[in-house]
């Protein structure tokens, strides 16, 4: 079993979603699903806020050089590619990209290492977290 399996998380917001919120493709990937999460299913915390903090800590992602998005799921926290796949899977435009977890996971999380390694040197890195709008203000927790 991988560190990065899924884990159970029962006591967690369903559909939270943790990212690098410093990282510019991260909060373009939070501004991805809220501008295709009609139902608002999802939430958003980023990492270096304080509750951020919490679950990185808790569930093994070192919060000062994450490694990986997670997202809270059908009890369960998901990291890297799984995060990502699930969270597609959910979304009414993206749905079909949930059949891309039939592809190993090893495959995957070496495709998303790879860019998760890049990141700050391909799309950036700024000083803040993103803010969101004010429509979308109740969505992101602290």
């Amino acid at each position: 079993m991988s560190r990065w399996s899924p884990q159970p998380a029962p006591d967690e917001p369903e559909g939270l979603i943790l990212f690098d919120g410093v990282c510019v493709f991260c909060s373009r990937w939070a501004r991805f699903v809220i501008d295709r999460d009609p139902e608002r299913r999802f939430s958003f915390t980023a990492i270096q806020s304080e509750l951020g903090r919490a679950l990185a800590e808790r569930f093994g992602i070192d919060p000062e050089a994450p490694q990986t998005n997670a997202v809270i799921w059908n009890g369960r926290i998901h990291f890297k590619s799984d995060a990502a796949l699930t969270v597609l899977a959910q979304l009414p435009s993206t749905r079909r990209l949930g059949a891309l977890r039939a592809a190993p996971r090893f495959l995957r999380d070496a495709a998303y290492d790879g860019i998760a390694r890049n990141r700050y040197r391909i799309f950036g890195r700024t000083d803040a977290c993103m803010i969101p709008s004010a429509e979308d203000r109740d969505r992101f927790r602290a």
